[in-house]
């Protein structure tokens, strides 16, 4: 069982974690950006080049990042149980679509993406000392 500071230490470390990975994708500007890292990235580890994108792709993309991003803001603010706990079920949802989009493209990214994902989703369901 972990201490209720060891876990807010865990939903704090998951949300910076958020803000780090997220901010890039808040604008179309920095969300080119950071697809064309990916897209290096993604062919670096011997994966084939990401699809295009067209400007419909783009604004779902930069709504998911100003999302996460505001809520990353929040618990970065006030990193309590509950908060971590409704991002652990968030992480799964998260990990789930992209184990799905890994078993149908082979992107060797995603598990960039996956292991801190699932990591930080079982460390948020941890059971935690009530006080």
């Amino acid at each position: 069982m972990l201490a209720p500071s060891t876990f807010r230490k865990i939903v704090l470390g998951s949300a910076i974690y958020d803000l780090i990975v997220t901010a890039p994708f808040a604008t179309p500007w920095s969300f080119a950006f950071a697809r064309t890292q990916l897209d290096g990235i993604n062919q670096l580890l011997g994966g084939a080049a990401l699809p295009a994108f067209a400007p419909f792709h783009v604004l779902f993309a930069c709504l998911l990042g100003s999302v996460v991003l505001v809520w990353a803001l929040l618990r970065i603010s006030d990193p309590q149980q509950r908060f971590g706990r409704f991002d652990g079920v968030a992480r799964l949802l998260f990990s789930t679509w992209m184990i799905w989009t890994l078993s149908v493209t082979g992107a060797p990214l995603l598990w960039l993406f996956i292991v801190p994902e699932m990591a930080f989703c079982v460390a948020q369901w941890l059971p935690v000392h009530r006080r």
